[in-house]
C-alpha cells in the first residue's frame, strides 16, 4: 500500500489497478454512468494530515510485521529444529525454501511442464483452426485427449459422472431433474472421498494394467470438484433456457457484444446443449484443472465471438502482473516459514505478536498459493481467446467487509455460487437460509470434513452483524461521524474473518486456542490485542479512501 502515498511511484498502481486484471472492473463506456459514479466520490483525504499520520503509521508497521513473522519462523527462531527437516533447498541466495504445502508444491513444481503445455496448446489451435476446423470442435478432442493423459484410466470414473449428469439434466420434469442433479452433484463429493482408492481390478477381475497408468495428476476426485461446477452449469443452463431469453431478445442483441450477465442469459439453441459442446465445456483444458469458472452459455458465447476486451497489450500486462505475484511468492517462501512452523506447530515459547504473523502470513500464502494457478490459468485461456472472471481481485489484506470480502476471494466461485444457489433460493429475500445453504456447499465442496463445515458455518454467523448493521445505520451515511463507526465495525468483521480462517486454514484449534489465551490472558496479550486493533482502524481508513479514489475514476467494485 505504500504507493498510496507516494505520487512519485502511482504508476504502479496504474499498472495493478483492477482494471488492468479485468476488463469487467473498468470504468463504464456510458459516459453518463461513469459520470454518477464520480459524482457520489468523496474529495480526496490523502493530503490532509489524518491520512500522513497513516502513512507514517504504515512505514513503521508493515516492516515490523514482516519483520516479526521472519522472526517467528527463520533459524534464529528456538523452535527451528522442530520444523527444519521439513524445508528444502531453494534456490535464492543459498536460502532453504519453504515447499511444504503439498498443493502448492504440486503447482510450483510443474510450472515447466505447463508451460509447454500451454504454448503446445495455443500453437496446436491455432494451425488446426486455420483449417476452418470451429475452436468447439478443437476443444471437445483435445479435452478428451488431456483428460486421459492428466488422470489416465481415472478419466473414466469422471466421463461416468458426467454421463450420469447429462442423462438426468434431460427428465423431461423441469424440478424433478434439478433436484436430481443436485442430488447426485453432492452425492458424487462423498462417492469420491469413500471409494476414490477402489481399484478396477477390484470391480472386475483382469482389469489390472488399467490401475498401473494413473496420468500425471493421481488424485483425480480433488480437480474433479470444479469439474463438478461445470456439469451443473451445462445442465442447469439447458433447463432454465427458456425462462431467460425469448427470440425477440435474441435477433435484436445478435450484433452487440453482450456484457457477462447477458452472456449467461443468453438464448441458445435447443441444439447448441449438445452432448459434444457439454464434453468441449467441461474439459476445456486452459480450465479445466482448477478454472476460473465460466457458465456454459458464456463459454458458447465467446468461442463464436470473441470479446473486444482480449487483446495482446491487456494480456500481456496481465501476464507481466502473473510473473511479479511468481517471484513475490518465490520470495516470501525462501525468507518466511510460516508454512512449516504450522505444520510442526512449532510455536511454543512464542508471543501473541509472533503468533498472530505465523496466522497471518499463512494466510496470505494462502492467498497467493491460489492466486498464481488461478491467473497462469486465466492468462492461458485469454491467450486462447476466452476471457473468464479474475478470482482475487483484491489483496487479501485489503478487506474489512466479510460480505465484500467473499465477493472478491475466488469470484468466479462466488459468482457461480450466486447463480446456481443463492439467487434460486431466494437470494436477498432469505438471505440467512440462502446464505447457510451457500456457505455449507461451500464446505462440503472444499473437502468432505467437520472442521470446514464448522468454518462455513461460522462465516454465516460472522455474516450477520453486518448485515444488520448495514440495514441500521444506512439513513445515516451522510453524517461526519459515520466513516468512524463504519471502521470501528469493520475491526471487529476483520478480527472474526481472521480467527474463523486461522482456525479452518491455518492454526487449527491448538494454535487458535494458544493465540487466545495469550491475548486476553497476559498483559503483553492485552497490549498486542489493543495495538493490533488501533492499527487496523488506520488501515480500515486507507481501504475506504482508497475505494473513494477508485470511484473518482469512475470505477466502482461492490468488494
Amino acid at each position: 500500500m505504500f504507493f498510496i502515498f507516494n505520487p512519485m511511484i502511482s504508476s504502479i498502481y496504474n499498472f495493478f489497478a483492477l482494471e488492468s486484471l479485468d476488463a469487467r472492473l473498468c470504468a463504464p463506456a456510458n459516459p453518463k454512468k461513469k459520470a454518477e459514479i464520480i459524482k457520489r466520490a468523496g474529495p480526496s483525504r490523502w493530503k490532509t494530515l489524518e491520512f500522513k499520520f497513516y502513512a507514517v503509521a504504515f512505514l513503521i508497521v508493515v516492516p515490523l510485521m514482516v519483520k516479526t513473522a521472519m522472526e517467528a519462523s527463520n533459524e534464529t527462531n528456538p523452535n527451528y529444529y522442530r520444523y527444519e527437516r521439513i524445508l528444502s533447498d531453494g534456490w535464492l541466495f543459498g536460502r532453504k525454501v519453504d515447499n511444504s504445502d503439498s498443493q502448492y508444491r504440486f503447482f510450483r513444481d510443474n510450472i515447466p511442464m505447463l508451460t509447454v503445455l500451454m504454448v503446445a496448446h495455443l500453437a496446436l489451435k491455432n494451425l488446426v483452426t486455420s483449417f476452418g476446423i470451429e475452436n468447439i470442435t478443437f476443444d471437445f478432442v483435445f479435452g478428451l485427449v488431456f483428460l486421459f493423459g492428466a488422470h489416465g484410466f481415472n478419466c473414466l470414473r469422471i466421463l461416468f459422472h458426467a454421463a450420469v449428469m447429462y442423462a438426468l439434466g434431460r427428465v423431461p420434469i423441469k424440478k424433478l431433474s434439478i433436484a436430481l442433479l443436485w442430488i447426485y452433484g453432492i452425492g458424487t463429493l462423498f462417492l469420491n472421498d469413500r471409494y476414490r482408492q477402489v481399484r478396477f481390478s477390484q470391480i472386475v477381475p483382469g482389469l489390472e494394467s488399467m490401475d498401473s497408468f494413473k496420468g500425471l495428476i493421481e488424485r483425480w476426485d480433488v480437480f474433479f470438484n470444479f469439474t463438478l461446477l461445470r456439469l451443473l452449469s451445462f445442465n442447469l443452463d439447458y433447463l432454465w433456457r427458456e425462462q431467460k431469453k425469448d427470440k425477440e431478445t435474441k435477433e435484436t442483441k445478435e450484433s452487440q457484444e453482450l456484457n457477462e450477465r447477458e452472456r449467461q442469459n443468453y438464448y441458445l439453441e435447443a441444439s447448441d446443449y449438445s452432448l459434444s459442446n457439454y464434453m468441449a465445456y467441461v474439459f476445456y483444458t486452459p480450465l479445466f484443472i482448477a478454472g476460473p469458472i465460466l457458465t456454459f452459455n458464456d463459454y458458447i458465447y465467446q468461442s463464436r465471438k470473441p470479446l473486444s476486451s482480449i487483446n495482446w497489450q491487456r494480456t500481456a500486462k496481465y501476464g507481466v502482473i502473473l510473473v511479479y505475484c511468481m517471484l513475490l511468492m518465490e520470495f516470501i517462501l525462501h525468507y518466511i516459514y510460516v508454512v512449516a512452523v504450522s505444520k510442526a506447530k512449532a510455536w511454543d515459547g512464542d508471543t501473541p505478536f509472533q503468533i498472530s504473523m505465523i496466522g497471518l502470513f499463512n494466510l496470505n500464502i494462502i492467498w497467493l498459493k491460489l492466486l498464481i494457478p488461478w491467473r497462469l490459468f486465466r492468462f492461458w485461456a485469454l491467450c486462447d481467446g476466452i476471457d473468464t472472471p479474475e478470482n482475487m481481485i483484491r489483496c487479501m489484506d485489503n478487506n474489512y467487509s466479510t460480505v465484500q470480502f467473499w465477493r472478491a476471494w475466488h469470484r468466479s466461485y462466488n459468482k457461480w455460487v450466486v447463480r446456481y444457489v443463492y439467487v434460486p433460493l431466494g437470494g436477498s429475500q432469505s438471505r440467512i437460509l440462502a446464505s447457510l445453504a451457500v456457505f455449507t456447499f461451500v464446505a462440503v465442496w472444499h473437502d468432505i470434513e467437520l472442521r470446514l463445515l464448522i468454518w462455513g458455518w461460522l462465516v454465516v454467523l460472522f455474516l450477520l452483524p453486518e448485515m444488520i448493521a448495514t440495514q441500521f445505520a444506512k439513513p445515516y451515511e451522510h453524517e461526519w461521524w459515520f466513516r468512524h463507526l463504519c471502521a470501528f465495525g469493520a475491526i471487529i468483521n476483520i478480527w472474526m474473518m481472521m480467527l474463523a480462517n486461522l482456525f479452518g486454514f491455518c492454526l487449527g484449534k491448538d494454535g487458535l486456542v494458544l493465540l487466545l489465551k495469550d491475548m486476553f490472558t497476559t498483559l503483553d496479550g492485552y497490549v498486542f490485542f489493543i495495538l493490533s486493533s488501533v492499527c487496523l482502524w488506520i488501515a480500515v481508513q486507507v481501504m475506504f479512501e482508497w475505494r473513494e479514489e477508485e470511484k473518482r475514476r469512475g470505477v466502482d467494485v461492490k468488494c
